[in-house]
């Protein structure tokens, strides 16, 4: 987890997590930070243990850590928070250790993690979509009724 580590302490990482909790500071729906990011991490664990995936733990947890590290993009310009992810983590990636198949493995995870058609992929693409949408806790969130989340991808029982 060397590399995981890294990119925690990047400081590349460090800004664009800041831009993102700036960004979000009065926002009352779900928050891109680094709670949500370590619930993705453990549920695509979970599910690659259960499921046999064979995903290797540290390229989990980069997917995981920088799957929304763009969100701040999306509320400035309105680039879609997976486009402005997949730009802004291949330098970090770099500075972490990750390179080649590893580094796109990770990048295509990132910029899939909203393609519904990719969430049955025995691949780490499919484990980042799942995870991240069962890491909501919409069941029990008083903002629900008023998410613009379609309904079919809200989290409504608590599974893995």
């Amino acid at each position: 987890m060397e590399r995981v580590n890294r990119i925690l302490n990047n400081e590349l990482y460090r800004r664009y997590l800041t831009k993102n909790n700036e960004a979000e500071a009065e926002r009352r729906f779900c928050h891109h930070h680094m709670g949500h990011f370590l619930d993705v991490a453990r549920i695509a664990l979970i599910l690659n243990y259960e499921e046999n995936y064979g995903e290797e733990q540290e390229l989990i947890y980069a997917a995981a850590l920088l799957h929304d590290i763009g969100r701040w993009v999306q509320y400035e310009d309105g680039t879609p928070h997976e486009k402005a992810s997949a730009v802004l983590a291949p330098e970090i990636l770099h500075n972490s250790g990750f390179f080649g198949e590893e580094e796109e493995k990770i990048i295509s995870a990132i910029v899939n993690h909203r393609n519904a058609l990719i969430k049955e992929e025995k691949s780490l693409s499919g484990l980042l979509y799942r995870a991240d949408k069962l890491s909501r806790p919409c069941f029990a969130c008083e903002m629900e009724k008023e998410c613009n989340w379609k309904n079919d991808k809200k989290n409504r029982r608590l599974s893995v």
